[in-house]
């Protein structure tokens, strides 16, 4: 099973992305968009895991301590950098307790034999990426200048940075991710409050 740790979005701000990405779409067509139900924000990527192992995760997750935050998502940006653009991102502003969860999300996986992150959090909010391409933040060995966003770029260069709301966020979701030509299915296996 291909599991990952994530926040939920309110319904109004994913529905203002989708308007967005509606009006924009275009202007990037050779990119794989996400589709709008299946928005998120990761905290942390588990991986391929054996369906033996899941309440241990759960356990583990439910002995996650973390406190409500609020959450903006506001402008945007592309990873690695714009010129080798790979991935098209929201901003996301929040303060240090989500952070701070993502970091004890991680901390009390890795005595499962959970891969530590080697990066920092970094919050953001996927929208397309580059097919066949990674979609980590950092600069690899295969980044070389690309103009598969470049419409798009100038495109939103004349417009205001775009401001889709804030949230609180008061809970968070163990994933499963499944792969179908399609596109991933995500599909919610357990919900952690926060306090």
């Amino acid at each position: 099973m291909r599991l990952f740790v994530a926040l939920d979005i309110d319904d109004p701000i994913r529905e203002r992305i989708a308007r967005f990405v509606e009006g924009v779409r275009n202007f990037a067509p050779d990119a794989r968009w996400v589709k709008e139900e299946s928005l998120h924000v990761t905290l942390k990527f588990i991986g391929e895991q054996g369906e033996s192992s899941v309440d241990r995760i759960k356990q583990a997750l439910a002995a996650t301590a973390g406190r409500s935050t609020q959450v903006a998502f506001r402008g945007y940006g592309f990873f690695p950098t714009p010129k080798s653009a790979r991935v098209f991102w929201i901003g996301m502003e929040a303060g240090r307790e989500l952070a701070a969860l993502a970091a004890a999300v991680d901390a009390n996986l890795t005595p499962l034999g959970i891969a530590k992150e080697e990066r920092r959090f970094t919050p953001h909010l996927t929208l397309a990426r580059i097919s066949g391409a990674s979609g980590a933040p950092g600069r690899g060995k295969e980044d070389s200048p690309r103009r598969s966003f470049q419409r798009l770029q100038e495109k939103l260069s004349g417009l205001s940075p775009p401001d889709f709301g804030s949230m609180t966020a008061r809970e968070f979701f163990l994933y499963h991710s499944r792969l179908s030509p399609k596109g991933s299915i995500y599909t919610k296996l357990a919900r952690f409050n926060l306090a």
